[in-house]
Formats: structure tokens, sequence, C-alpha cells
């Protein structure tokens, strides 16, 4: 049986690495010391948003804080945060064994770089993990938004294919990921708003104030994506290019379309607004900046997208943490990008 590691054991790394244990796959995890004594402890316990659950018990947790099991791995699922990717990358450097596969499943566009250019003798894949996980206590985890696995296609990875099919978390693959990650992105550019609303992603959602900043910050995003020449994938049964529009209907009219467009658990909040709750720095580099970045390089700004960065950035140095409503939010965008 392929031996998997997951190097991240956090909301996504856990609730991925459960599926796959309960699944029957051999699963081990890395993570920090207060998740990994809570593993040990509690075992793992998943719920989905359609009350779906699976729970894996202590004794069937293999869970360390070092890398150096990683040595055994056939397979390693990077979900660490972005700005430990790095880190990741120089420790798995050291104990992998030539060949072995790792996939990011990580925000962002670029991970797979980093990873990739420590790993010259391994075969590093871009993932894309779309629904939303939550910590609910210790050893819980739990998806509230719907969506499915994504992954760069190659044929090595096809002997691990089953074991996803198994754990009913099936891959979509992929020949180019570039642009199924900028259409993933373009959705969590919400995720900012939502951290600053400091709302449930339905409640926030339900809000046209906060869904025409969401909008504002999307329009410029696919602005720069079409000079830049990459086309989204569409990832909802609408069209990429027609969410911004969506999102600026009356409120009762999205909530028809939304239903259709996304499940979403009525408690789930972004990763980002979880981890201001708890004080940690966010991804916001990595999603909004990764516009901003891109305007850069193509000598263009991106006013709505560095304004949220900033917004955020401000949150995470706040001694109270914020709470914007969707009028004064939306005020702040507009003048940030006036002719928008």
């Amino acid at each position: 049986m392929a031996k998997i590691f997951i190097y991240g054991a956090g909301s996504i790394g856990c609730y991925v690495g459960g599926r796959l244990l309960a699944g029957g796959s051999d699963v081990s995890f890395i993570g920090r010391a207060r998740v990994a004594d809570q593993l040990r402890n509690q075992g793992i316990t998943l719920s989905r948003h359609d009350d779906s659950r699976w729970h894996v018990p202590p004794e069937r947790i293999d869970v360390s804080t070092e890398a150096a099991g990683a040595a055994a791995a056939d397979l390693v699922l990077v979900t660490v945060k972005s700005a430990a990717t790095p880190t990741a990358a120089a420790e798995l450097a050291n104990v992998l064994r030539p060949g072995t596969i790792v996939v990011s499943f990580q925000n962002g566009i670029g991970n797979a770089d980093v990873l990739r250019a420590a790993l010259p003798q391994h075969t590093v894949l871009e993932g894309m993990v779309p629904f939303n996980v939550v910590e609910r206590g210790p050893g819980g985890f739990h998806q509230g938004s719907a969506g499915k696995l994504e992954i760069r296609h190659t044929p090595a990875m096809q002997p691990f294919v089953d074991d996803f099919r198994k754990a009913g978390l099936p891959l979509i693959q992929h020949a180019d990921m570039l642009p199924v990650q900028w259409a993933k992105l373009l959705l969590n550019l919400n995720n900012a708003i939502n951290a600053l609303a400091n709302r449930p992603l339905k409640e926030e959602l339900s809000q046209r104030a906060y869904r025409l900043c969401l909008a504002m910050a999307q329009k410029e995003a696919l602005a720069l994506l079409q000079r830049a020449g990459i086309r989204p994938v569409k990832v909802t049964p609408l069209p990429t290019s027609w969410i911004p529009r969506v999102l600026s209907v009356p409120d009762a009219l999205f909530e028809r379309l939304g239903r259709a467009m996304l499940t979403i658990d009525p408690l789930a909040r972004s990763s980002m607004s979880d981890d201001l709750a708890m004080g940690r720095a966010t991804e916001i580099d990595w999603i909004n900046g990764e516009v901003v970045r891109l305007a850069q390089r193509l000598g263009q700004t991106a006013p709505v997208n560095a304004r949220l960065c900033e917004l955020v950035r401000e949150a995470e140095r706040a001694d109270v943490r914020p709470s914007w409503s969707g009028k004064a939010l939306l005020a702040e965008m507009r003048a940030a990008a006036p002719h928008a």
C-alpha cells in the first residue's frame, strides 16, 4: 500500500488526510505539537455540509512534529500556509526519496514553483482545494462548502487516484493548472472581505454592499488576466466572467442564483477570518496580493485589491478586531478606485 504523508496538519491537511484515512489509505501527519496532541488524544472527527460524518480513532493516527518520517513517503500533500512553503521545501528536500510525488494543496499561485525549485529530483504538482474547512473543537474538522479536489495531470500520480476515489474525494485532473488556480483565487478574493466583515460567509454574501466589494476586486483581476492572456476556467455553474455581474444583482435575486452557484454552510467563515480570530498572520499576500503582483508585472495597478491587502494587514496589527459594515467597506473600495 502506498504511503501518504500530510505535511501541515491544519484544517485542510487534517480534513483531506482524515478522509483518506477513513477510506482505508495509509496516511501519516506532520504538524505542530498542539494539533498532534489533539489527534493522538481525540482522533479525527470529520463532517460535511450535507450532514455526512466520519471518525478515525486515536489508535489509527500516526502524527509527528518532525519531517523525518516523510522519508518513507510515496506521496506528500503539502497543506501548510503559503508563508511556510520555503520551510516545508527545505525540510522535505532533506528527507524525501528521489521520485516521491509532492502536491501543493495551498492557496495562491506560486507555491508549487517554490517546492519544485527545492525538490528537483521529485515530481511536484499544483493542486487545488476548492472547499472551505473549519476546525470545530479538538480533532474536529468541518467541510463548509462544496467542491472537488483538482490537480495537474501526470502519469506518476495515477497510482494514487484510487486512494482519493475510495475516500470520496475524486481528483479532477488538468493538463494546465494555472487557469484553475486563478479561477479559485478569483473566488478567494472574498476571503479578505469576509475577514473584514467578521461575519459567516453566507450572511456576508447575502448583503449586496459586500458583494459589490467582491465584484470590484474580481473585475480588477479579470481585466489584468485578460491582458496577461490567462483565461480562468469555469469552477461554478456560471462562466467566471459573469460572476461580478451576478454579485451585483439585488439580494432577493442573488439568494436564488447563489444557491445554484455554490453550497455554503450557514456557519462557515473564510480561513482568513479564522486567522484574524486566532491572532495569526493571514495569507492576504498570496490571495489579493497575487493580483497586485500580476498588475506590477504588467505595468498596471490594482487599487481595489491593494487596499484590501492594506486593510487586512491593519486588522492583523489591531488590538481590537474590526467588523466593517458593507456600506463602509464599499465606500473604502470606491475611494481606492473611483473610476472602477
